[in-house]
């Protein structure tokens, strides 16, 4: 290689370098952007107005997740409880933790209700009915799957959980992060066991997206 051709091939891998160096350094802290720093930003961290204790009501009570969370008829919506349904039980304080005299005295007293935060609110183009994926009809085939187990199969598990966990709230929807995503409801609406077998599971759209 001549003198002049080693000078043009030195100049082009500078080029090279000076052009393709800057743009894996800007890939680089985009990608990072993207995964790490814009998703905490996205997501605004709430907690919730009481530190209900499900451990205390499911492990140590023996209480059933539907003395709480009812149904409408239609299985449409289990519902958070009312302020009378819990003050039913705690009429006065049952014990003597901050979070319990705290819920007493905003809430129990005043007769109002508890603006709980919803994990699990899907948007308003989504109905999910309870009532097809109760005990009675997912008990046919999966034994296992009964109280708090069934619930746990779509929403966070949480008949352990002494405090409940951070509320993660999109600020452009106002969806929470936990809403379950449709890639979970397919493993059983997709499932050819389902689709094919005694439940009749339709996969269709319009099932759930009305």
């Amino acid at each position: 290689m001549s003198d002049s051709e080693a000078r043009v091939s030195g100049k082009r891998n500078g080029m090279f370098l000076s052009t393709a160096v800057p743009f894996l350094v800007g890939l680089v802290v985009l990608l990072g952007f993207g995964w790490i720093v814009f998703p905490g930003l996205l997501y605004e961290k709430k907690e919730q107005p009481v530190a209900f204790s499900h451990k205390t009501h499911v492990q140590d009570q023996g209480m059933a997740c539907t003395e709480c969370h009812f149904l409408r008829k239609d299985g449409s919506f289990a519902g958070l409880p009312d302020i009378d349904s819990c003050a039913s039980c705690h009429a006065a304080p049952l014990g003597d933790t901050e979070a319990e005299n705290l819920f007493f005295a905003d809430y129990i007293e005043k007769n109002k209700p508890v603006p709980w935060l919803v994990y699990a609110k899907q948007p308003d183009n989504v109905f999910f009915s309870h009532a097809a994926h109760s005990e009675e009809v997912c008990g046919t085939c999966h034994a296992e799957l009964a109280g708090p187990a069934l619930c746990a199969t779509c929403h966070m598990d949480m008949q352990n959980m002494d405090t409940p966990p951070v509320h993660e709230q999109n600020i452009l929807t106002a969806y929470s992060k936990q809403t379950m995503k449709m890639e979970y409801c397919e493993r059983c609406h997709a499932n050819p066991g389902h689709t094919d077998g005694s439940t009749r599971a339709s996969n269709a759209c319009f099932v759930c997206h009305k």
